[in-house]
């Protein structure tokens, strides 16, 4: 959401909400149905791979489809680190690129180990923000030396509260309720931004938006957003708490 760019923050991608305030088993291609030649005395048919040579070629071409193995949660996650790491959290990152990260991102929430992420602890703590599709977290209209170096969201579920915080240079945050949806979504309903991380100001109501987290585990954490924002984010401080 354009509210501050921090409010945006793997929370919500309600940006048009935004008060004036400071941001793909399917079996292999058909081949051509491969035969079984038929010799022409049966009872003298010889099964070897050398008196028929097609057939053991098919046979070796044909069920490696089947025993191959998909990748693992570590090596996807690795291969999403590596994707992102060169696009100052999703700053630099192309229309290709994107995709690149969102089919990495999909990979991976199908291999989700926490199914009910909103009943886990490991959902507690403060997130570093490390990638994300939301321009208005990104910042991109502004010089790169007025963007916020750093953004952060941290999320207590034992009180149901977040807050999303940026760094320098402006140190803007933003506190949120949340209310759980179903095991794995959430409303968030902002309730006050601080200026400067001092000032605090009342949000508006229709500061709303929806977060679905969709993977996590100890160190990692994607969520999408109900504006369709992507959001990745590493564990920083598991025993932060939120303000109340």
């Amino acid at each position: 959401m354009a509210l501050s760019s921090h409010a945006a923050l793997a929370l919500t991608t309600a940006q048009s909400s935004t008060p004036s305030i400071p941001k793909s088993l399917s079996f292999p291609p058909p081949r051509t149905a491969f035969r079984f030649p038929v010799p022409a005395n049966p009872s003298t048919h010889n099964l070897s791979s050398t008196a028929h040579p097609e057939k053991w070629r098919a046979k070796i071409s044909f069920f490696p489809a089947f025993l191959k193995k998909g990748k693992d949660a570590k090596t996807l996650k690795e291969e999403l680190l590596d994707a992102i790491a060169p696009l100052d959290r999703g700053a630099d990152a192309t229309v290709e690129d994107q995709q690149t990260v969102d089919q990495l991102a999909q990979k991976l929430e199908a291999l989700n180990p926490i199914k009910e992420p909103l009943k886990s602890n490991l959902l507690d703590g403060k997130w570093e923000l490390i990638y994300t599709t939301s321009t208005s977290i990104l910042q991109t209209q502004r010089p790169k030396f007025l963007r916020s170096s750093a953004n952060y969201q941290a999320i207590n579920l034992d009180v149901l509260r977040a807050q999303n915080m940026e760094s320098w240079p402006f140190f803007n945050q933003v506190t949120a309720d949340l209310t759980p949806l179903n095991a794995k979504k959430v409303a968030v309903k902002f309730d006050y931004f601080k200026i400067g991380g001092l000032i605090p100001v009342k949000a508006p109501d229709r500061a709303r938006g929806e977060l679905e987290i969709t993977y996590l585990d100890e160190e990692l954490r994607v969520s999408r957003g109900d504006k369709g924002n992507l959001f990745i984010l590493k564990m920083v401080d598991p025993s932060y708490r939120v303000p109340v």
